[in-house]
């Protein structure tokens, strides 16, 4: 399947402040690929992992509804590492299709570049081949876990939790081409989108000339 040249994969740990930033592109135009919200689906009322997980974990891991109980799934595999590698390797695949399916559609193929967020990007590797540049949405530790507790309501035990599965924010920054800044206020991130939307829009118009 043909898909677009430019991909610029966005991601950052918890709490950083991701799907502002995504937003932010979406408003200048950018075609977005969320693999975040593509695993809510699939995870979903009738998302075609419900079934698999269900085998693996067993119904009690359901919601009235028939979705996922994300609270419930979350406890489990963050205190127990082989769940979470078990829900991994169900779900995982599964987005990649999604993810391929996205790409090679008209949308994507149309725009100057495509922005896909993946929250697991570095952990995972999995659109190694696929990427050109990694964009790291940036915050300080503390700032993560106060931003996390205040949105859910969870507590620290579990947002550290959680803090600890993804890579360390040093390494982060070390494997990031280009990094926001998301440690102050809000309206610091606007001028930091823009100059890098500028760079993107810049490196497509330089690859459909080549």
């Amino acid at each position: 399947m043909a898909t677009p040249k430019n991909i610029v994969a966005l991601t950052g740990g918890i709490g950083s402040g991701k799907s502002t930033v995504a937003g932010m592109f979406v408003e200048r135009g950018v075609h977005l690929i969320d693999t975040d919200a593509i695993a809510h689906a699939i995870s979903g009322v009738g998302g075609r992992a419900i079934a698999p997980i269900c085998e693996v974990f067993g119904s009690e891991i359901l919601a009235r509804d028939g979705a996922l109980d994300r609270t419930r799934m979350r406890a489990r595999v963050f205190s127990d590492p082989d769940a979470r590698r078990r829900l991994e390797k169900i779900l995982h695949p599964m987005i990649r299709d999604e993810v391929a399916e996205a790409l090679a559609s008209n949308a994507a193929k149309g725009a100057p570049y495509v922005m896909l967020a993946v929250p697991l990007l570095f952990e995972t590797m999995g659109y190694r081949g696929q990427i050109q540049l990694a964009l790291v949405v940036d915050c300080p530790v503390r700032t993560q876990t106060e931003r996390v507790m205040k949105r859910t309501g969870m507590p620290l035990t579990e947002v550290e939790a959680i803090i600890t599965t993804q890579i360390t924010r040093s390494l982060r920054l070390q494997l990031a081409d280009d990094v926001v800044s998301n440690s102050g206020d809000l309206s610091n991130l606007l001028p930091q989108v823009l100059r890098l939307h500028e760079k993107y829009m810049s490196m497509s118009k330089t690859v459909q000339c080549t």
